[in-house]
């Protein structure tokens, strides 16, 4: 008795052994790959252990189901003669039943709670906390500066102040978009009709890609702008320089400014810079037709044809559904002769 004991208690303690090494290199290879790029917001760290302390939890559970199946397949598989064999009955056993059950159920409840508390820590409201509508369109972002007693300043670039904790409002003119700026690990939905919000306070300086991070069309994997974050000193002084002249249009009473359209957008309208080519605008973006290229030869109507109907001809190698068909109802008939006037003068250079 004491040897079949002993038998049977040698493929337990192997399977242990063998699972703690496994487990072990598991652990360590997950926590040294370098799975999300470099943080720059407070809100980057938490979450950055929150996934450390998942994968410390999760390797040795796959592990362990791991080597009970591959035991289970060495050592109780179907031998040769045994085809149309059942197996002897086997009641179970309803202690290990209990265990198995109470325990992933006691992790799973810890996890929760662990993320829980680690959500609502880095959503907790800040003083000093800025505003910044984000609009998502097909095929890029515009954030919006509300400005007291004033129009909100836009760009195409998100600029943000280090250390200044900030709300985003999100929204989607079009289609549903994802905010997500992978160096704050944040991200949110962008919903037509549904207004979606998420905090972040920044807190290293540099350059980082804002992407969409939801499928929305064509043009998709070309979503992307880039977040800047500077001094104070320095995103006041953008901040101003952005007032004037006011983005995508001339003062009241002026004629729209072409030039400015195409590069900045008007709020409402993508700004054509965004997707195209145009070395007179200073844009270089490849979503679209090269206008360096496509322009020259076309005639006014044309171009307007282009813009209010872009999917009536297209050019060599780019696919319909790419270019927004709402131009002629975000851009007003004084804004769309502006832009039309000014392709005209960069097609007769």
């Amino acid at each position: 008795m004491r040897e079949r004991k002993r038998d049977e208690r040698t493929p337990v303690l192997q399977m242990v052994f063998h699972g703690a090494i496994a487990s072990a290199i598991g652990i360590a290879v997950g926590l040294a790959i370098d799975w999300f790029p470099e943080g720059a917001s407070t809100q980057a760290g938490p979450i950055d252990t929150l996934w450390d302390v998942l994968i410390v939890v999760s390797v040795p559970i796959f592990v362990t189901v791991s080597i009970i199946v591959l035991f289970s397949v060495r050592n109780f598989g179907m031998r040769p003669g045994e085809e149309n064999l059942d197996g002897p009955p086997i009641h179970g056993n309803t202690r290990l039943e209990i265990v198995w059950t109470a325990i992933p159920a006691i992790i799973l409840v810890a996890l929760c709670t662990y993320a829980y508390v680690v959500l609502v820590d880095i959503e907790e409201a800040q003083a000093n906390e800025m505003r910044i509508n984000v609009v998502g369109q097909q095929f890029t972002w515009t954030f919006e500066y509300p400005q007291a007693g004033g129009k909100p300043v836009r760009s195409q670039q998100l600029y943000l102040p280090q250390d200044r904790p900030v709300r985003f409002y999100v929204k989607s003119l079009d289609v549903i978009h994802d905010f997500w700026v992978p160096a704050f690990r944040m991200k949110v939905d962008a919903v037509p009709g549904i207004e979606t919000r998420y905090r972040v306070t920044p807190d290293r300086r540099g350059t980082y890609p804002v992407v969409c991070a939801e499928l929305c069309g064509l043009g998709h994997a070309f979503m992307r702008v880039n977040a800047h974050v500077v001094s104070p000193q320095a995103f006041k002084s953008w901040l101003t320089k952005q007032k004037q002249p006011a983005q995508g249009a001339s003062a009241e009473g002026e004629a729209p400014d072409g030039k400015a359209l195409f590069a900045e957008g008007n709020g409402d309208a993508t700004a054509c810079g965004a997707c195209h080519t145009l070395a007179d605008a200073g844009t270089n973006a490849s979503i679209g037709p090269d206008l360096d290229e496509a322009l020259p030869g076309q005639d006014a109507a044309a171009i307007k044809a282009s813009i209010v109907k872009p999917n009536a001809e297209l050019s060599d190698g780019f696919q319909a559904g790419v270019m927004p068909p709402n131009y002629g109802d975000t851009l007003s008939p004084e804004e769309l002769d502006a832009l039309v006037e000014y392709l005209g003068e960069v097609a007769g250079k």
